[in-house]
Formats: C-alpha cells, structure tokens, sequence
C-alpha cells in the first residue's frame, strides 16, 4: 500500500497512521520524523532545514522534496508507505507524483479523513489541556482549522481530480475510524 494521509488537525491522522501502518506492515511516514531525523544527522538536508526552522521561517517546498525523496528511496519502504503531513499543497504533489514515477511506483489512495470542525475543535481544546498547551486556544485552534481548509483545498481537489481521493469519516472510536478506511482502501 503507497497512501498519502490527509485531514484537519485534530480528525486523528497521527494514531490512524500508526494502526494503519501496523495493520498493512508498511512504514508511516511523516514530515515531522524526517526533518527531525535530518536535523539530528546534521545531513547536508538538514541542516539547510534548521538554518530556516531557526529563523522561524517555514521549511521551502525544495528542501521538504528532496527529504521525502531521500526517505521514499529507503529499502524499507520498498513494500509500501503511508505519508503523514505531505503533500501539503498540489505543488508538492505533483512532485511527489514524479519522485513515484522515477522509482516505478504508484499511488493507491490519499485518504482524506473528514470531521466536523466542532468536534476536532473540541479535541484540541482536549489535548491542549492535556497537555498544558496555553497557546491553543479556541481562536487559534479555528484559526488552524481555517487555514488548513483554504490550504487543503486545492490539494484534495487535485487528488480527486486524479482518482486518488477517498473520504472517510474520522469521528467515531478509533477502530472504528480504522476499519472505515481499511475497507475504503481496499474496495478500490
């Protein structure tokens, strides 16, 4: 299984990426892991990546590519993967479109795991209490939600546009939600 992981922040991405990983014996894959893992390495990558993350300044679409690119090419990901938090934008797609190409592969499925932006709201007022996260209130939260909905737009656009695109409902129990996707992904 080759599949990209999409949705707000707060529909669960990170713990369905996990189940699902375990489930499909596949490595999940996000963003976050790999600048982390660069930057630790001190790779020619990474360090590129903190110079920017030090500054404050988002990480440029070329030096986010050219990560994934280099983990993609990794043996074990050879059965399969599930990304987490790229693509971002259609741009980035359209290259990750070609990073499969150069290494034979295709996509399976970019699963969009839709919620009610109420409930995630709720979830991250939840976890940020939870956590002890001042900085996440409601306002910000909406904020969050908001700019991943223009944000993500066009990129599930693109993604249907393709055939790719599955929408799977993300409230419920987590198994639930699990199952949900599995037999949306597999009924393909």
């Amino acid at each position: 299984m080759r599949i990209v992981l999409l949705g707000p922040p707060g529909a669960g991405k990170g713990t369905q990426a996990a189940r699902l990983a375990e489930q499909w014996g596949i490595p999940a894959i996000s963003t976050g892991d790999i600048f982390r893992a660069n930057v630790k390495g001190e790779t020619p990558l990474g360090l590129k990546a903190k110079s920017y993350m030090d500054a404050g300044e988002l990480v440029p679409d070329e030096v986010t590519n050219a990560m994934v690119r280099d983990r993609l090419a990794q043996d074990d990901v050879a059965p399969g993967f599930l990304l987490d938090g790229y693509p971002r934008n259609p741009e980035q797609a359209v290259e990750l479109d070609g990073m499969m190409k150069d290494l034979r592969i295709e996509l399976d499925a970019a699963v969009e795991i839709t919620a009610d932006f109420d409930v995630v709201t709720e979830r991250l007022l939840g976890r940020a209490a939870e956590q002890g996260r001042a900085d996440d209130t409601e306002d910000v939260i909406r904020r969050r939600l908001e700019v991943y909905a223009e944000s993500t737009a066009p990129l599930t656009a693109y993604y249907e546009g393709s055939g790719h695109l599955v929408r799977v409902d993300g409230i419920g129990a987590v198994p639930e939600v699990t199952d949900r996707i599995v037999a949306a992904v597999e009924s393909r």
